[in-house]
């Protein structure tokens, strides 16, 4: 028997995005928003005057609010937790601030003289709030849509952490990829580690679907890639499948979100992971060929930028992206995370123009 706790969860109304998933035929195309919690709308940025950043990821009742703003405004088809990809470091024992018009900023970057400092022992106990708010999201849901939880991919968190913050060429990250690779393969082997541990926490709180997010995937060429990321990608997999076996829990779907790699799509799609997100550079023609004869979901792609066009613009791009990827195995988003700046009108039109589609 598992000793998963019962949370007795409301009867999910709304499961067009597992159908999608899963391969089945939803009613509609379902569509939900990177990032459609928090930074575009007009309430959450109240919701801030009152909070800070980590503030509200930590307080499980915070993220629950944050979580469901954009279900009271639109007819999204999922809801994703409000969280952040940098707890994990923040769980490692290293700091996390989130610097108004910066962004995150690590102000001790990891270096060879201080990665041993790193806590790796009892890093998801750290993470526990985490699983607290998408438990009480659940219920507060009431099973009108499916919650999605997510995790950085290693080398996407690995970035952060040597970088101290965004960048725009991960120098400093790469160096370690060609000057230290043991070292690499180390700390990418630790993030693995703490990322399934974190993932299974989630789904055992309540995560009906998993994305990993690897935003930074863009800065490698296809054999750093293949050598740093696609086989801890692959573990994260198969391990999360082999755990939720072990503690009889169904299998919950798995995203993969590789933000500019399209010179690894076709090793993408033999990882183990349900759906394949595709960033806004790609032509669904050439993912479409790509998982042919595959058993792959795709999500994406519409340029975050489309959403600044005027209303009937918009409609007839999401209207030709959907005809170009077509209606089987499709999960309509956007190409990467909405902007600060984004129209709210145009989400409301984003959604209603693929809603609109006939199945």
């Amino acid at each position: 028997m598992s000793s998963v706790p019962v949370h007795n969860f409301p009867v999910l109304k709304n499961s067009r995005i597992l159908k999608a998933a899963r391969g089945e035929k939803p009613d509609k195309l379902p569509i939900w928003i990177m990032r459609q919690a928090g930074r575009y709308l007009p309430e959450f940025l109240e919701f801030r005057k009152q909070h800070t950043f980590f503030e509200i990821c930590q307080t499980p009742s915070l993220a629950c609010e944050v979580t469901l703003m954009p279900l009271r405004r639109y007819d999204l088809d999922a809801s994703i937790i409000f969280s952040d990809i940098l707890v994990i470091p923040q769980a490692l024992g290293m700091t996390v601030e989130m610097k108004p018009s910066v962004g995150p900023v690590l102000p001790d970057p990891l270096t060879l003289e201080n990665i041993n400092d790193l806590k790796r022992e009892g890093a998801v106990s750290r993470l526990k709030y985490v699983g607290e708010a998408i438990t009480l999201t659940r219920h507060k849901l009431e099973g009108k849509v499916p919650l999605i939880g997510f995790s950085g991919a290693p080398w996407t968190l690995m970035g952060y952490m040597i970088e101290g913050g965004g960048s725009k060429t991960l120098s400093k990250a790469k160096k370690w990829l060609y000057a230290y690779p043991e070292v690499s393969h180390q700390l990418l082997g630790l993030l693995t580690d703490v990322i399934i541990d974190y993932l299974i926490m989630q789904i055992e709180a309540g995560a009906q679907l998993i994305q990993v997010f690897d935003s930074s995937a863009e800065y490698l060429n296809k054999s750093l890639y293949a050598k740093f990321c696609l086989i801890y990608l692959k573990k994260i997999s198969q391990s999360i499948r082999n755990r939720l076996n072990e503690l009889n829990l169904d299998n919950v779907p798995l995203i993969l979100f590789a933000k500019g790699a399209y010179f690894s799509l076709e090793e993408q799609g033999e990882l183990g992971y349900d759906v394949v997100g595709i960033d806004w550079t790609m032509e669904p023609k050439f993912v479409r060929s790509t998982f042919k004869n595959k058993n792959i979901t795709v999500q994406g792609n519409l340029d975050p930028c489309a959403l600044y066009a005027p209303k009937e613009e918009l409609t007839k791009m999401v209207t030709s992206m959907i005809e170009q990827f077509g209606t089987e195995r499709y999960i309509v988003n956007l190409g990467h995370g909405i902007y600060p700046d984004a129209p709210v009108d145009a989400v409301q039109t984003f959604i209603d123009a693929v809603h609109s589609v006939n199945l």
